[in-house]
């Protein structure tokens, strides 16, 4: 292969964090591709969480994920990267150039490779309940793309994260109640949405597990609550129950590239790079000691992936300068062509 046939940099995943990298490759002016393996941009927020409100991303007071997804998808386009979706990277090989990297379509090379591939294969953590299948997709929810079936609705919400209380602020000014079931008093979410939600007047059920679940009158849902360490219990009847307990990942493709791996993710260092040379991680795809799982953290990590990974194609080339003077390059590139 010729130094022509190969990317610069090669994106492993079109989520949030994937996108940004790109968009910031193409402003270095970097020859970039993304390689998604689902058929649409988006990763975990466009398939899980397009409806979901977040709070935690700079410049938005509150956005929900569809509508995340839909301005980095702007962005990254107006800089023109090459797009490959529907395809898997299966694995990679050492060149003399860079990697060869075997995708389940094709062969293609790239000087270096970001990981932006999230958690991997994933699917929800499901209540350990005998008959919760029962309920599924008509009561029992694990994820929403129609937040409009809870309007005027009983619901509860299952879970102490983000998630839960997120989903719990989005609903409460169309659900008719909403109730919280958590088997600890404290919770694992952002203090000031928590404390957002405590001042409406959803109901908290805590230190409360769901015990069984019942069918009850009028369509709706039974469930049985045991508080923990402890024999009291109580009955709660609604006509939803949203459950957000996490989720499983299956990450057994990215354990098979002989990457190193600690907490079941990608272990990098202070520059995003691998125990390989020349391949980055980012975002739910990389770990770092005290290291945040949030969307903001793999979008402040995708420029230090680029830039280094571009200090290693190109050693003698100098840093980047502010994006004011990235974006006037980058254009005058674009008009002499």
């Amino acid at each position: 292969m010729t130094e022509q046939n190969y990317y610069d940099i090669t994106i492993i995943g079109g989520g949030p964090v994937g996108l940004f990298a790109a968009t910031y490759a193409r402003m270095r002016l970097a020859k970039t591709q993304i390689i998604e393996s689902l058929d649409q941009l988006g990763g975990q927020v466009s398939t899980l969480f397009a409806a979901k409100n977040i709070y935690d991303v700079p410049g938005f007071y509150e956005i929900t994920g569809e509508k995340l997804i839909q301005h980095l998808i702007y962005q990254t386009t107006k800089f023109n990267p090459d797009i490959f979706l529907g395809e898997t990277v299966e694995s990679f090989s050492k060149t003399d150039l860079g990697y060869a990297i075997k995708t389940s379509k094709r062969i293609t090379y790239s000087r270096s490779i970001i990981i932006a591939a999230g958690i991997g294969a994933f699917e929800p953590r499901r209540l350990a309940i005998e008959n919760a299948k029962e309920f599924e997709n008509e009561q029992l929810h694990y994820f929403i793309t129609n937040p409009q079936i809870f309007k005027n609705k009983d619901l509860a919400i299952a879970g102490g994260g983000d998630s839960a209380i997120d989903w719990a602020l989005a609903l409460y000014p169309i659900a008719k109640s909403i109730h919280i079931i958590h088997r600890r008093d404290k919770f694992r979410a952002l203090e000031a949405n928590l404390e957002k939600l405590r001042s409406t007047k959803t109901i908290f059920d805590t230190p409360f597990t769901i015990s069984s679940l019942e069918k009850a009158s009028e369509n709706k849902i039974k469930l049985n609550l045991k508080k923990a360490r402890s024999d009291d219990k109580k009955e709660l009847t609604v006509d939803h129950l949203l459950v957000n307990y996490g989720f499983i990942s299956d990450n057994k493709l990215l354990s098979s590239w002989n990457l190193q791996m600690e907490n079941r993710v990608i272990k990098v260092n202070q520059s995003q790079e691998t125990n390989l040379p020349g391949i980055y991680a980012i975002g739910d795809s990389a770990y770092h000691p005290g290291k945040l799982d949030l969307i903001a953290t793999g979008l402040g990590e995708a420029p230090s992936a680029v830039n280094n990974a571009l200090l290693y194609v190109y050693p003698d080339k100098r840093q980047p300068a502010h994006s004011t003077q990235l974006i006037k390059q980058f254009n005058s590139l674009k008009g002499s062509n």
